[in-house]
């Protein structure tokens, strides 16, 4: 058996070692100091000596783990400015009523959440009086910083509103309750609350995610010499047990490697997740400090308020930070509400060493270290983490602030499991909370068991003080400006009109056309620049290559090597003012990437049009949370679901056979969602997406939409534009041809059908529709459905305009009006998508599409499988018809044995 304590091989054996004499003392000391004052002597004497060779700049790997001690000691914490006692009153009175909106609200039933708040209160106040910068900051005008609010923290941040004077009573009665029209939503919503909130992030783990490449964005911002906000600083409020979501952690490497000091994550370690603790039976504090420091972030530990200073200096045995590492989570918890004794036998009894500490200390001062003294309740050491972590530089900082769940609210709250659950205080535990914070409060204002808002005065000491602090940061926070800025002028039409004339006799897959329109738009001389090419590391299968050295992958590094294909005309070329975001495999980076971009003109003042291209099916599916995410908070722009439909990506199979996208992306309302068929198609709606979103809009149109466009990677040709078609390209629906007009001369009175297919199902109908004139005798007329999901939009809105009493037709039913015979809709989804429209058809309807798992093989085969092929077209239509009597019932069973179907 191998022997544990044998010295074990090691990396630097590898290495010649220039004085083994030299190494072999240093080993000996080591040996003498654990022999003679331990192993804790000797770990102490290691980190000392490792904190002297940082200091002097050695490189050495660093330590993913410190003591459960705060990072910053007692004696290097500066002293805070302004009036701390103000503050103190301020933070009471928001206290209060964030407790209280929530209380009241309770008898509605509506829900909400008091204890998050209660233990994160000196987070959020340190920072609103101290550090977070207002859109009018002089260090950063029009942007400020971006504060990244955690979701159930919200009363204490209205609550702060309605002290200022941007919300009153009768705001905070409507708390949860916005049906009237004036509520305040339950969490952080940019869409409902669009001049206070600007980030979404109750969706746990998309905020952290999110303020990682706001901070990224910001910076890409300033290397491309669009806007200076170099000044601006990201703040991103978690939860520690939101950091168990994967999103949460996925890109602090990003973060690291592109050394955003700009960011700062504070982690409310209060220890409680919904229903329990976090790491029940381990310390989460130190697994998320070796989780950030092994990723490269500077880590900043807030752990301990100054109580426990005494008891520090008390452990000359270092016994006291031994037990506080191993004493698990939960138990610390328990602490919190079990009496003196209970502390004195469990966590003093453990070793002798802490026996004897224990008999220094009184009751009280015991009692006020477990109960109460945490480093996130004491302005004094949060405002000494946030001062590190704005003045730390070349790294993002985490900062991990230890509070209590449920602090201030009593006993009932406080670090008890349940407390996520728990809606509202009783009367008495109101007057206890009332004496606590010395709060000006007379039990005669609690009339009738309703607990009273508290409010010192507009013109109070405690608002003056308010007020001010912002204004010398830059006016209130959080605000959402959209800022007045001129709409940007349309493009020159030369590129979207390059389209209308068709390929002529060449193939071109429309992922082809739309790049190539984005490559004409990005040279435009007024908007070019604005434009924000994004794709998740397969630039290249979309066929953007030719794209990287006219525009530059953004590297804030520029490009430090050779690359290895310099001599090529499409070259791998990034550069520190480089326009495209590849960021590689990571569609919820890229998601991230998107959304900073597209709310940029409320940010930061400035327009930017992000398109994001990524394969449909790892789109929708795999990051539809973070595109509603995109809707809330009102970003603009394109994206684009590449390689699409069940059936066109040749072998590749079921993990990447989109079928259901449409679907996905139409039950988002802020989604405009469109299929379009050909490259003529494309450009008009592109042009109409540049117009609604960044031009003129219409009386009553929302800009604050985004398009989902799905192209095709098989090459095809591309007719040219129909005159008169605008309008039902950007609608959802036009007659691409007729029998007639396809030049397949019917015979007079031969049955007739309409064939309507979306995207690359519009060439199997055409196929069909020669099918069926020259073997059947049936004319088709075929229709373009360049978005099902608009269709049915406008229809119900129809609906509902009936039910005011106001009459209008669908434009489904108006564009198929005195169409002849049935209507046959076909598409390469499940049918699902194109059955969207089926009520307001008047005709006949059935319609065929790609229903099931996605397989590999070619494509004919694999149309052929899902019956949507043009064989499979003329033999439904042929039943269609044969059903109203119009062909005979034979025809269908002689068109099956004929295509072997």
């Amino acid at each position: 058996m191998t022997d544990p304590h044998a010295i074990q091989p090691s990396a630097l054996d590898q290495l010649p070692d220039r004085d083994p004499e030299e190494t072999a003392e240093w080993q000996a000391s080591l040996d003498a100091v654990t022999k003679a004052a331990g192993p804790h002597r000797a770990a102490y004497l290691m980190r000392r000596t490792l904190e002297r060779a940082e200091g002097n700049g050695i490189a050495l790997p660093k330590l993913l783990e410190t003591d459960y001690v705060n990072t910053i000691p007692t004696a290097g914490e500066p002293s805070v400015p302004g009036d701390e006692e103000m503050e103190r009153k301020i933070t009471a009175w928001n206290r209060w009523n964030a407790a209280a909106m929530v209380t009241r609200g309770a008898k509605h039933g509506v829900g909400g959440h008091i204890a998050t708040f209660a233990s994160a209160a000196w987070l959020y106040e340190t920072g609103f009086n101290h550090f977070f910068k207002g859109k009018e900051s002089q260090e950063s005008p029009g942007s400020g910083d971006q504060l990244y609010i955690q979701g159930h923290a919200s009363p204490g941040i209205y609550a702060r509103a309605f002290l200022d004077g941007r919300l009153d009573e009768s705001h905070l009665d409507n708390f949860r309750q916005e049906a009237g029209g004036n509520g305040l939503p339950s969490y952080p919503h940019p869409r409902r609350l669009p001049w206070l909130w600007e980030f979404p992030t109750v969706s746990m783990g998309l905020g952290p995610l999110s303020a990682i490449y706001q901070a990224r964005f910001n910076r890409y911002l300033t290397n491309r010499a669009i806007k200076d906000v170099s000044a601006s600083h990201v703040w991103a409020f978690l939860g520690d047990g939101e950091m168990d979501e994967p999103e949460s952690t996925a890109a602090l490497a990003l973060a690291a490697r592109e050394e955003l000091d700009n960011l700062t994550f504070v982690i409310n370690c209060n220890l409680q997740r919904l229903d329990g603790p976090v790491r029940a039976n381990f310390k989460i504090v130190q697994e998320l400090e070796a989780q950030f420091r092994g990723a490269g972030w500077n880590v900043v530990k807030t752990l301990w308020g100054t109580a426990w200073d005494e008891l520090f200096q008390l452990d000359t045995t270092g016994a006291l930070v031994r037990r506080l590492r191993e004493v698990p989570d939960a138990q610390v918890q328990t602490y919190q509400t079990r009496d003196v004794a209970y502390i004195r036998e469990d966590f003093f009894g453990s070793d002798p060493a802490l026996v004897e500490m224990a008999k220094l200390l009184s009751d009280d001062k015991i009692l006020e270290c477990f109960h109460l003294s945490r480093g996130g309740h004491e302005a004094r050491k949060v405002y000494a983490a946030y001062k590190a972590a704005v003045e730390f530089k070349g790294a993002p900082t985490v900062i991990l602030a230890q509070t209590v769940k449920g602090h201030t609210l009593g006993e009932g709250f406080a670090s008890k499991n349940a407390n996520h659950q728990m809606k509202k205080l009783s009367v008495d535990e109101f007057k206890s909370m009332r004496d606590l914070l010395e709060l000006p409060i007379s039990d005669s204002q609690f009339v009738d068991g309703v607990v009273p808002y508290g409010h010192p005065g507009a013109d109070s000491p405690e608002v003056r003080y308010l007020q001010e602090r912002r204004a010398a940061l830059g006016g209130p926070a959080p605000a959402r400006r959209v800022h007045p800025v001129a709409p940007l002028p349309a493009p020159a039409d030369k590129a979207f009109a390059s389209f209308d004339k068709g390929s002529g006799s060449q193939n071109v897959a429309t992922t082809m056309a739309f790049v190539r329109l984005v490559k004409d738009l990005v040279r435009d001389k007024e908007t070019g620049k604005r434009w924000v090419p994004i794709v998740p590391d397969e630039a290249r299968t979309f066929g953007m290559e030719s794209l990287f050295p006219s525009l530059g992958i953004y590297s804030p590094k520029g490009q430090t090597y050779e690359p290895v294909d310099r001599d090529q005309l499409m070259y791998y070329k990034e550069a520190k003012n480089g326009q495209i975001l590849n960021e590689g495999i990571t569609e919820a980076g890229s998601m991230a990437d998107f959304i900073a971009a597209s709310t940029s003109y409320a940010t930061h003042g400035e327009t930017m049009i992000p398109f994001y291209i990524f394969y449909s099916m790892f789109g929708w599916q795999r990051t539809a949370d973070q595109m509603w995410q995109l809707g809330d908070q009102l970003g603009r722009g394109f994206l684009v679901g590449a390689t699409a439909g069940r059936t066109t990506l040749t072998g590749e199979g079921l993990q990447h056979a989109d079928g259901h996208s449409p679907v996905i992306a139409a039950t988002n309302p802020a989604a405009l969602s469109y299929d379009p068929a050909f490259a003529y198609e494309i450009a008009a709606i592109v042009k109409e997406g540049l117009r609604r979103m960044y031009g003129e809009a219409a009386p009553g149109e929302d800009q604050n939409v985004f398009y989902y466009l799905t192209v095709y990677n098989e090459p095809m040709p591309q007719p040219a534009k129909p005159s008169g078609v605008d309008e039902g390209i950007v609608k959802g629906l036009y007659r691409f041809n007729t029998a007639e007009s396809a030049g397949l001369s019917p015979m007079a009175n031969a049955p007739r059908i309409q064939l309507l297919g979306s995207g690359t199902a519009i060439h199997w109908v055409l196929k069909a529709q020669r099918l069926l004139a020259e073997e059947w005798g049936v004319a088709a007329d075929v229709w373009s459905a360049t978005s099902w999901t608009e269709l049915r939009r406008d229809a119900l809105e129809a609906d509902a305009d009936l039910l005011r009493g106001e009459e209008r037709i669908p434009y489904v039913r108006r564009a198929l009006q005195g169409a002849e015979g049935p209507v046959l809709a076909v598409s390469d989804y499940m049918r699902q998508v194109p059955d969207q429209i089926a009520q307001w058809v008047e005709q006949d309807y059935s319609s065929l599409g790609a229903d099931g798992f996605g397989l590999s093989d070619t494509r004919e085969a694999a149309r052929r499988h899902f019956g949507v092929d043009a064989e499979s077209v003329v033999v439904a239509a042929l039943a269609q018809l044969a059903r109203r009597g119009e062909v005979k019932a034979a025809a269908v069973k002689e068109a099956r044995e004929k295509y072997g179907l």
